[in-house]
C-alpha cells in the first residue's frame, strides 16, 4: 500500500498494487479460483485502498485454449462481489484472443476506483489526451484498437530458445488528484531465462572479485 502523492487533499487515500503469475490457478479452477478470490477480496476489504491496480501474467494457465473458458467467470464473480459495490469505477483489460499469435500476451490489467474518488482520468493514447474515469467497462478479447492502453508483445528472436512466447507489456496512464503517473504490467523471461541470467552475472561478479583479489 502507497500514499497518493501530494496532491491529494485526502492524506487518508491509498493505492494498492497487486502483481501475480495466475496461471497456476486456471489449471485447477475449483479450487484455486475461489481461494484467490477470496483472499484477494479479505485483503481488499482489510486494507480498504482508494485506488486498486491488479497486473497479472498468463491469464488464462499454460493450457490457455481450454482454460479461457474460466476467464470469465472469474472476472464477473470478482466484479460481482459484494466487497467491491464501493469501487464504482474499474477498467478490466484481457488479452485473450490466442488466435493472434504474433500479438497474444495473455496479460490482464484491472484497474479499480472508490466511489468517493472523482477525479480520475485515464489517458487516451490516441487523442493524446486524459478521459475521465467513470463507470465498469470489460475490454477483453482482441484489445489491439482499445485506445486507453499501449500494448506490445515482445519479438519472438528475444527468446530463441523458445518455440513460441506470450511475453509483451500493457502500459496505462492515470491522473489521480492531479498525480500522473503509468502502471504497466510486464511479462519479461520465463523461469529457464531467470536462472541462466543469475548464473551469468554470478560468474560475471565471481570473476571481478577474482581480478581485484589477484590485484
Amino acid at each position: 500500500m502507497a500514499p497518493l502523492l501530494e496532491h491529494t487533499t485526502d492524506l487518508t487515500s491509498k493505492v494498492m498494487l497487486i502483481t501475480a503469475n495466475v496461471g497456476s490457478i486456471f489449471e485447477d479452477p475449483e479450487r484455486m479460483l475461489k481461494m484467490w478470490l477470496n483472499e484477494f477480496v479479505a485483503t481488499v476489504t482489510k486494507l480498504q485502498p482508494m485506488f486498486l491496480a491488479i497486473h497479472m501474467q498468463e491469464v488464462g494457465g499454460k493450457n490457455y485454449e481450454e482454460s479461457m473458458q474460466y476467464v470469465n467467470h472469474f472476472i464477473k464473480t470478482m466484479l460481482a462481489s459484494e466487497d467491491l459495490e464501493c469501487y464504482d469505477k474499474a477498467r478490466v483489460f484481457l488479452d485473450e484472443d490466442f488466435t493472434a499469435v504474433d500479438k497474444f500476451t495473455a496479460l490482464g490489467s484491472l484497474y479499480f476506483a472508490h466511489v468517493s474518488m472523482t477525479a480520475v482520468e485515464v489517458f487516451d493514447f490516441q487523442a493524446k489526451k486524459f478521459v475521465p474515469f467513470v463507470g465498469r467497462e470489460v475490454l477483453s478479447g482482441n484489445i489491439e484498437s482499445v485506445p486507453i492502453k499501449e500494448k506490445a508483445k515482445f519479438p519472438q528472436n528475444y527468446f530463441p530458445e523458445c518455440r513460441w512466447s506470450r511475453k509483451g507489456f500493457i502500459r496505462t496512464r492515470w491522473n489521480i488528484c492531479g498525480s500522473i503517473f503509468d502502471l504497466i504490467n510486464i511479462h519479461l523471461f520465463h523461469d529457464a531465462n531467470n536462472i541462466e541470467a543469475m548464473l551469468q552475472v554470478r560468474n560475471h561478479a565471481y570473476t571481478n572479485y577474482a581480478v581485484i583479489f589477484e590485484k
